[in-house]
């Protein structure tokens, strides 16, 4: 894990009166939409809550599809010399692999998963900005919001000090609890899943490829194993009682009971750990006249997959394209449209993936494993996942 924070802080005293767009929330989505209207001349005002950046690795994975969409900002090569590419990720039941899906073959310049973690994903994004010269302003929070048929005023805090800003367009990158949304009266249903899961980043000797995404689907629950690096690797599993910062002994315990059998992984110490559930929901719709949502505002799912981060960052890159070209009503309704029936998809596939992976019962277990072995002998189907956990059908 990168432990460098971003620290980016503009003052409140940058605060124009007025700006044609207003994006609230600088994280990747964030970032994105902010970096790339500024490529395209439009010089947008960003702000967040937090006063820095965040500096654990939380998301990792970096499709292809969204390797292309941010190709035109130049960031790519710095990311590809800098992540990990992923090309497999196997599916198993202890030693045995069900399941392949292999990434060698989709078609685009980038046939791997990049393992890239969102803090240097954002840390990257926000270079980009800033060499556009761009800024973020922050510790800076939405208070109030008034919306009209021709923008928005936006009451912002900072300090004990607050600012009106009027904006032609509002635009919500500030996640599953986007006050953005809120504010705006856009409804966002869905619930959470009934299990919980825990994240550990740690040092740990592997037996299997260092190179490769492991899913391993036992008796007792899910197990996940990503690498991130040479010995640091991303577990996940489902638990329904951890601690708030689960122990390295807990850990290796998951690991001892669900990983490989044959050859067993050692864990040295832990980077980053935390418990957390997860939730699937979705925005009404990310348009409501001139107040626009992107990413976890508009659509929070699974992580089964590496789809939010992703996700996300694709609806930005549309939208700075529509608003660059002047922000009409119809590119605008035709953006919302395209990016809510692409999120609604995300949460279909990511419901079923996490439902599949969460089974409790034994019996509906043994099948699952079942019917995953018998597809993995068809080739077809392993490249159809390829593509669509690739996002490449979001062309």
């Amino acid at each position: 894990m990168d432990t460098t924070s971003t620290s980016d802080a503009a003052p409140l005293s940058d605060i124009p009166a007025e700006t044609g767009i207003l994006i609230v929330g600088a994280g990747p989505t964030g970032l994105a939409l902010a970096a790339e209207l500024r490529r395209r001349g439009i010089a947008a005002v960003t702000i967040d809550s937090l006063a820095a950046g965040a500096n654990t690795s939380r998301a990792l994975a970096v499709h292809a599809r969204t390797l292309e969409v941010l190709e035109p900002l130049g960031v790519v090569p710095q990311m590809l010399e800098e992540g990990l590419k992923v090309r497999f990720f196997r599916a198993c039941d202890r030693d045995r692999v069900l399941f392949s899906v292999d990434f060698s073959g989709i078609p685009s310049a980038y046939p791997f998963a990049l393992v890239y973690p969102q803090n240097r994903t954002e840390a990257v994004l926000l270079a980009r900005l800033q060499s556009l010269g761009g800024a973020v302003i922050r510790p800076a929070a939405l208070t109030g919001l008034e919306i009209s048929a021709d923008g928005v005023h936006a009451s912002i805090a900072c300090g004990g000090e607050s600012r009106t800003i009027a904006a032609q367009f509002l635009v919500g990158c500030d996640g599953m609890h986007s006050r953005v949304r809120e504010a705006a009266g856009i409804p966002f249903a869905g619930a959470a899943y009934e299990q919980g899961f825990v994240l550990a980043d740690v040092h740990m000797d592997w037996p299997l490829a260092h190179d490769e995404g492991w899913i391993f689907l036992s008796p007792e629950g899910l197990l996940l194993v990503v690498p991130i690096s040479a010995d640091h690797y991303r577990i996940v599993a489902t638990l329904d009682d951890a601690s708030a910062q689960p122990s390295v002994p807990l850990v290796q315990a998951l690991l001892d009971a669900r990983g490989p059998r044959a050859s067993k992984a050692r864990i040295h110490d832990s980077v980053w750990s935390s418990r957390f559930r997860v939730h699937h929901r979705i925005a009404e719709s990310p348009r409501k006249g001139r107040v626009l949502l992107c990413g976890d505002a508009a659509h929070v799912h699974s992580p089964a997959g590496g789809q939010g981060m992703n996700t996300g960052i694709q609806d930005a890159v549309a939208l700075a394209a529509v608003l660059a070209d002047g922000g009409q009503d119809a590119a605008l309704d035709a953006w919302a449209s395209e990016r809510h029936k692409i999120a609604q998809d995300v949460v279909v596939m990511t419901d079923r993936m996490t439902q599949m992976a969460t089974l409790r019962s034994p019996m509906a277990r043994a099948l699952r494993n079942a019917v995953i072995g018998l597809a993995g002998h068809i080739p077809p189907l392993g490249r159809a996942v390829a593509r669509t956990v690739a996002e490449l059908d979001n062309r």
